[in-house]
């Protein structure tokens, strides 16, 4: 079946570029820098490098997708005939959707037969992939953008976001903990458990001592929370901690036998405020 329908998002979905061609899904680039170097889009980064930067304590600075790329983007896309659905990373935690909501208002004049939907996921990293997903899934079941745009509207907050972060140096700097949070947190191994909430926004839920505790938190939440998990797919992203993530994964394969768990890398553009060592889960729950 040919799609009619373009699934747009952005790089603060943590789609990978192998796995938005294997989803089908258009990828706008925000970008980010390193030690106030040229901006790169999030998908050329060397990834590995990215975290080897963040760990020697590299300076990172992360743009939101402004009007003009976004309205760009936008009718490129309209002029080749298709309609839009995009699944924008959180207005809680980026510029990116409003502008692109703008972007989307002003195109549509120019091209009054097509849709262009422009949906808040109020998620971010693979949370709002897994929605991307969902999108990719239910398109190529024959849904109709609109029956796939209020799929994602009626069922957004139920996204469950859960993470853990390795050193709170960076949710420090962008104002989530206190300095002296952090500093006691760092000496007792205090590792701080967060979601994103119904704002998407990022909220303090609880702490762990020590990382293997949290690990084991993140899962015991999912087995508590998810609806139907036997039938679901479980993402998981992380900050370059790759046998934490599999490690988390095995527990959730234990506590929840989802159909399917997938794992990834999250990118530059949510790392540079994440940083290394974050371990994040996504799902369908009851609620946030």
């Amino acid at each position: 079946m040919e799609e009619n329908f373009v699934i747009l998002t952005d790089s603060g979905s943590d789609i990978s570029p192998e796995n938005a061609e294997k989803w089908g899904i258009e990828v706008m680039p925000l970008l980010f820098s390193v030690n106030d170097c040229e901006p790169i889009p999030g998908d050329k980064a060397d990834i590995k490098q990215f975290y080897e930067e963040i760990r020697k304590g590299s300076k990172t600075s992360t743009c939101a997708c402004n009007y003009a790329d976004a309205e760009a983007y936008l009718r490129k896309i309209s002029e080749s005939g298709k309609d839009i659905l995009c699944i924008s990373f959180s207005s809680g935690l980026s510029s990116t959707y409003n502008n692109v909501k703008l972007a989307a208002e002003d195109i549509s004049e120019d091209f009054p037969d097509s849709k262009i939907y422009v949906v808040d996921s109020l998620a971010a990293s693979l949370g709002l992939g897994l929605l991307c997903l969902y999108a990719s899934r239910m398109r190529a079941n024959g849904k109709t953008i609109d029956e796939v745009r209020d799929f994602i509207e009626e069922n957004k907050l139920h996204l469950c976001h859960n993470f853990t972060v390795d050193d709170l140096f960076y949710l420090k700097r962008g104002g989530r903990v206190s300095a002296a949070t952090a500093v006691v947190g760092s000496m007792l191994s205090i590792k701080p458990l967060l979601h994103v909430d119904n704002e998407g926004h990022l909220v303090s839920i609880g702490k762990a001592r020590g990382r293997k505790a949290a690990l084991l938190s993140l899962a015991e939440t999912a087995a508590k929370n998810s609806l139907d998990p036997r039938e679901q797919t479980v993402l998981i992203s992380h900050g370059d901690c790759a046998e934490d993530a599999e490690y988390l994964a095995e527990l959730v394969r234990e506590k929840l036998s989802p159909k399917e768990v997938i794992i990834d890398y999250i990118g530059p553009v949510i790392g540079s405020h994440s940083g290394a060592g974050t371990v994040a889960i996504f799902y369908l729950g009851a609620e946030r």
